[in-house]
């Protein structure tokens, strides 16, 4: 197709508009395995940019566990499991889920996008209404878009701004449904479980939280923060990544049998869709197995997250209680910057921009495996770096 093509043209007039606005994103290449140390471009450098909070994602047991069940199962799912049939390995992975979620049941989807789209959109219809933090992740916001429900959004983590639109809104619809982040991946903290579940609780509301960046890291077991909270045992729905600190692929909801059998028979996204791969199947299980037999794992990473935030957490700090650690900056220009000079130290830490974000910011992940010369050469660079584009007046 030719550039100059009429009906096309708006791409490049769109592309200019994005690159002008500092907003222009292209995928940088890893050439190494995943670790605490990759490849990038390369160069070698400190990686502060993965969501492999416990190290999982280059693990041997976990390259070792994928590469048996490619031999034994083969490469692909093939199709849909309920038309195509599905291997005991996903129910395995299914069980292991909910074991850790102390749930019922579980059920594996391919993706945790594909989880939150398929779930919100079964659950709730035009019939219904939707109230979302301000701050959800896209699919969250997506899932609710799909779903045909009238779908609100409340201030970030405002619990007074819930109860006012649920006074006003909740008598006119069938279903409510409560969504939010269990960690909010662009700033770190977490939201207001339990009193988001006494408000469902009082308003007739099911609640959903997505436990993407919680799984691995909070709770006495690392099952997230429905544990750190002392939820487990509440009525809400549950959904989540295998991507992040389990070191795989796939998304999961667990809950209810009945909540798990319903899926099963009218979230799309289950339906419609190939099942999870064998090897990253397998790959996730071996996650979970370390995950519970190795809890020094999890607290080596917050060892690490004390050390960062006790040096570093008077420099614009956004409130944290994750492994997610975000330093604002003024401007796109200036994230920009900033991350372009950590990146040339060896260290990578990427700028998060709007519309990502509504203000821009350099994001920290911590991993377990972080050593402690890495996390100190990170602060003694980040210090310099912040205290130059974070007091400058022309970028």
């Amino acid at each position: 197709m030719a550039n100059s093509d009429p009906i096309y043209g708006w791409l490049e007039t769109a592309l200019a508009t994005i690159k002008k606005a500092n907003w222009y994103r292209q995928p940088k290449t890893i050439t190494s395995q995943s670790g605490a140390t990759v490849t990038l471009n390369g160069q070698s450098v400190v990686n502060f940019a993965s969501n492999d909070y416990l190290g999982l994602a280059g693990d041997r047991r976990l390259i070792d566990a994928a590469i048996a069940a490619t031999k034994t199962l083969g490469t692909g799912s093939t199709g849909s499991r309920l038309t195509s049939g599905h291997r005991q390995l996903h129910r395995d992975l299914e069980q292991a889920i909910a074991n850790l979620k102390q749930t019922e049941d579980a059920l594996v989807f391919s993706s945790g996008y594909l989880a939150n789209l398929g779930t919100i959109s079964a659950i709730t219809n035009k019939k219904d209404l939707i109230l979302g933090d301000q701050y959800n992740h896209s699919s969250l916001k997506n899932g609710a878009k799909l779903s045909g429900a009238t779908v609100l959004e409340y201030d970030h983590n405002n619990l007074d701004a819930l109860r006012q639109l649920l006074e006003t809104h909740r008598q006119n619809y069938r279903r409510c449904l409560i969504t939010t982040d269990s960690v909010f991946s662009m700033d770190g903290d977490l939201c207001l479980l339990p009193e988001l579940l006494a408000i469902a609780k009082e308003f007739s509301a099911m609640l959903l939280v997505d436990e993407a960046h919680g799984t691995g890291v909070l709770g006495q077991k690392g099952a997230g923060v429905v544990e750190h909270f002392h939820c487990t045992q509440q009525p809400l729905i549950q959904v989540g990544t295998l991507s992040k600190a389990l070191g795989s692929l796939g998304g999961y909801v667990a809950g209810s049998k009945a909540l798990i059998d319903f899926l099963r028979n009218r979230a799309s996204t289950w339906i419609y869709t190939t099942g999870l791969s064998p090897a990253d199947t397998a790959a996730a299980l071996a996650a979970i197995h370390i995950l519970q037999a190795e809890p020094q794992r999890r607290q080596q990473l917050w060892e690490n997250i004390r050390q960062l935030k006790s040096a570093l957490g008077n420099h614009e700090l956004v409130p944290s209680e994750s492994a997610v650690l975000c330093f604002g900056l003024a401007n796109p220009q200036q994230a920009l910057a900033m991350g372009d000079r950590l990146l040339a130290a060896g260290f990578f830490a990427p700028a998060i921009r709007p519309p990502t974000v509504p203000t821009s910011r350099i994001r920290v992940s911590v991993m377990a495996t972080h050593s402690p010369q890495q996390i100190q050469g990170f602060i003694e660079i980040f210090q310099r770096c912040f205290a130059e584009f974070s007091g400058s007046s022309n970028l």
